[in-house]
This record gives structure tokens, C-alpha cells and sequence, in this order.
């Protein structure tokens, strides 16, 4: 644990990027020289502290990591059946604005396409990846959506908007449990997989960084649509609902929440951090946008503090966060709680940062406010 250093969450983001750009050179974040969603979660956190602090160190490493896979001609290879290989692209947009070189553009519009030949449910739903036939994982709605509702707003494709719609109101219908108010994993309209539930196709479990992705996701569509977009409304009521149902399984001891979300009284379950992370950078956005219910405040605090009690420090001073889940696939309760727990997995990292920044800016606000 790190003994009492004087941090403001804006700190504690930077520390994390700063450990990490210190330990890896941009091409070789892991796994090293590959257009890849863990790097992207990463760098898109890195992307929104840049936002925030404006230095300049940090655009240009991301800028470094894009420049290594995207040729001047727009050319980078990427696995073209899964919608993991477009989060990534999340990068390109305000490396475009910020150059005006076509490459960037030539590379969104690669990524924007490979969601035209994605095999989909008999309802439009995007398939994970073709290795996971007509299955819908809340994963995706991040991995594409966000990247969908950027190009609509940076190249004025406004159709996409209501594809990201559509793919969030599937998932809500087919993977929501209304006891709990979470959702599951992932769905199975084929009903063949040995984890999908006979009569809904789900998966058995509430796994806390898929319903992190789902949290996140939501949030930034609310960043993204326009002030009048007819979806919204709808977005916010769901985006209250859900982080009412996170609250509820918050740790109260920790402020953490574990790696089955709703098992926490089971002695094998764990407290996992990624989907930690991402609760917490949900409820924060939550109250930010007005939507939060009763305590979402207080949660986001109790869990921010929770996350900085776990962080650790190595030999070299570097911000280490440990209990992060590997990638991990639908399946039952023994499937989670026994997969490998690793430390500065991008995954983590990626989304210690974006809460770090969100909390910042609530505390900004709390203290502009008097």
C-alpha cells in the first residue's frame, strides 16, 4: 500500500500514466505493436486526462502508439471480426483535428466500414466476433458505440447515432435482469452455448467490468448525442436505474465491489478493480449529469478512496494497481472468480484514470460551489 502521499485524484491519474509511459515505450504497450483494445482503454484514458491537464506529453505519446500501426496511407492491419478492433479508434478523431492528416481520417473510416460487414442477430445486433456466433456481450456497446457516436459527430454520418441506440435497447431487452437492475454478460439468441440460459440465452452471472463497459458506454453517449437527440432521455433514466443497482452492490467495508457483483457474500468471489474503476467513473458521471440518485456521491467518494487504499508503489516509485481480472469470456460463477488476477493490466489502468479525472472534476465542482 502507499503510505499517505498528498494526491489530488488529477495526481493520481498522471502518476498512473506517468508509471506506465516510464515502463513502456508507446509501440510496445502490451501486447506490443498491435492495434488493440487494451491499449486503446488505456490511451482513451489518457486521452481525457490530457483533456483535462493539457500536456502535451501525453497527445504525443498517444500519437506515437497510432503512428506505429497507421501508415501514412491510412494503412494499419486490425482483426476485421470483432468489435474490439475498433475501440482503438477512439484516438483517431482528435489526432485528425489536431494534424488535419488524412491518415487518420482514411484509418476512422476503415474501422467505421468493418461495422458494415459484421455478422448480426436476427435484430441488428452486432455480433462480439465471429468466433462468438450470434452472441451480443455488453462489451461491445463500448468497444463500437462510443466510436460510432464520435465519427457521427466528426463526419456527419448522423444515422449511426440511432445503430448505437438500437444496439444498447437489444442488450437492455434480451440481458437485463429487473430484480437486480444489472445486466448479464452476454446473450446467446441461439440458445447453443453449455452457459446460456435455456429459456432467455443469457449468461448466469453479473461480471463487474462487462457492467463497467455497459456504465461507461451509456455515460459517454450521453457527452455524445446532441442536446436534443430523442434518445436521450431514455439513456439518462436507464443510466440513473443502473447506477442506483451499482450502489446497492457496493462493498461496504472496501467501497469496492467484486468480481461477481452481486455474490459478494460467497467466500471465493473477490474484490476486482477494473470494474471498479468503471463503477466509479459511471456514478461520478451520473451526478455530473444531473441524473444520479440518492447517495451516488457519496458512493463515487467511497469507492475513489477505496481504489487509492489498493494502489501500490515498486522499487522505482511506479503506480502499481493490483486485482485486475485478465480478458475473460462469458461463462458460469466458477468461470470468474478463478481467472487470473494480474497488476497493471491496461484494462485497469486505463479505467483508474478515467475515474481519477471524473473525480477530479466533481471535486472541482463541489468547491467552485462553495
Amino acid at each position: 500500500m502507499i503510505g499517505s502521499l498528498p494526491a489530488t485524484p488529477i495526481e493520481w491519474a498522471k502518476q498512473a500514466c506517468d508509471s506506465l509511459m516510464d515502463t513502456y515505450t508507446a509501440g510496445e504497450l502490451p501486447p506490443a505493436h498491435r492495434w488493440h483494445y487494451h491499449q486503446g482503454v488505456f490511451l482513451s484514458g489518457m486521452e481525457i486526462l490530457w483533456e483535462a491537464v493539457r500536456e502535451e506529453r501525453y497527445i504525443e505519446y498517444i500519437q506515437q502508439y497510432v503512428d506505429d500501426l497507421v501508415d501514412e496511407n491510412g494503412n494499419l492491419y486490425f482483426a476485421r471480426d470483432e468489435l474490439d478492433a475498433v475501440q482503438a479508434g477512439l484516438l483517431l478523431f482528435n489526432l485528425h483535428k489536431r494534424t488535419g492528416k488524412q491518415k487518420y481520417r482514411i484509418a476512422a473510416d476503415k474501422l467505421r466500414n468493418l461495422l458494415l460487414t459484421l455478422n448480426r442477430t436476427s435484430e441488428g445486433g452486432y455480433w462480439h466476433k465471429d468466433k462468438y456466433p450470434n452472441q451480443m456481450w455488453l462489451d461491445g456497446l463500448y468497444m463500437a458505440g462510443v466510436f460510432s457516436l464520435k465519427y457521427a459527430n466528426a463526419y456527419g454520418e448522423t444515422t449511426l447515432r440511432e445503430t448505437v441506440l438500437h444496439q444498447e435497447r437489444l442488450m437492455r431487452r434480451h440481458m437485463k435482469d429487473e430484480a437486480t437492475g444489472l445486466l448479464y454478460h452476454a446473450w446467446d439468441e441461439s440458445k447453443r452455448m453449455p452457459w446460456a440460459n435455456p429459456r432467455t440465452g443469457c449468461s448466469p452471472e453479473f461480471w463487474s467490468r462487462s457492467l463497467g463497459w455497459y456504465g461507461l458506454a451509456v455515460s459517454q453517449f450521453l457527452d455524445l448525442l446532441p442536446a436534443g437527440d430523442p434518445g436521450r432521455a431514455e439513456l439518462a433514466a436507464e443510466l440513473s436505474g443502473f447506477v442506483e443497482a451499482l450502489i446497492r452492490y457496493q462493498d461496504r467495508e472496501s467501497g469496492l465491489w467484486y468480481q461477481v457483483a452481486d455474490k459478494g457474500d460467497h467466500p471465493d468471489n473477490w474484490l476486482e478493480t477494473s470494474g471498479s474503476c468503471l463503477f466509479v467513473y459511471t456514478i461520478a458521471k451520473a451526478v455530473k449529469h444531473g441524473i444520479a440518485p440518492p447517495g451516488a456521491l457519496a458512493a463515487a467518494r467511497k469507492g475513489y478512496n477505496g481504489l487509492i487504499r489498493v494502489l501500490q508503489q515498486d522499487e522505482q516509485g511506479r503506480l502499481i494497481l493490483p486485482d485486475i481480472c485478465i480478458g475473460t469470456s462469458a461463462g458460469d460463477y466458477e468461470n470468474y472468480v478463478t481467472r487470473p488476477k494480474v497488476s497493471n493490466d491496461l484494462h485497469g489502468v486505463g479505467a483508474l484514470v478515467m475515474a481519477c479525472v471524473e473525480m477530479q472534476s466533481l471535486y472541482d465542482e463541489a468547491e467552485a460551489a462553495g
